[in-house]
């Protein structure tokens, strides 16, 4: 049978941490931390993006679509969109009220000019 010689170092507690590294930096992989992006780079990034595929994202769509950010972003932005068509139909509208309501005081003068008067 042969013999094997068992060798032990003993140190000191106020050694050993200096001697002996008890990290865990050998076991594990190193976590590698990004720096944050600020949201002014991010914004940017992302209109850069949308200008690389805006002929790529659908037309209409619940999600993922121009439809969607235009009624999200408006929805967020509290923007009332109204195209020509529409705002001439407001115009015309104003008008007539306008109109209308010039006929009707019309007709009350008209109605009051034809009451007789009651001697007092």
């Amino acid at each position: 049978m042969d013999k094997i010689n068992l060798n032990k170092t003993v140190y000191e507690k106020r050694q050993y941490t200096k001697i002996i590294d008890t990290s865990f930096k050998e076991l594990v992989t190193p976590i590698i931390i990004q720096p944050e992006v600020p949201a002014v780079d991010q914004v940017l990034e992302f209109f850069a993006q949308y200008q690389k595929l805006f002929f790529d994202i659908p037309k209409l769509g619940d999600v993922n679509s121009h439809a969607y950010l235009i009624k999200t972003s408006s929805e967020f932005a509290d923007y009332k969109f109204i195209d020509d068509g529409a705002k001439a139909l407001l115009d015309e509208v104003t008008v007539l009220r306008n109109e209308n309501l010039q006929l009707q005081l019309q007709l009350v003068n008209t109605i009051k000019s034809t009451i007789p008067k009651v001697p007092t």
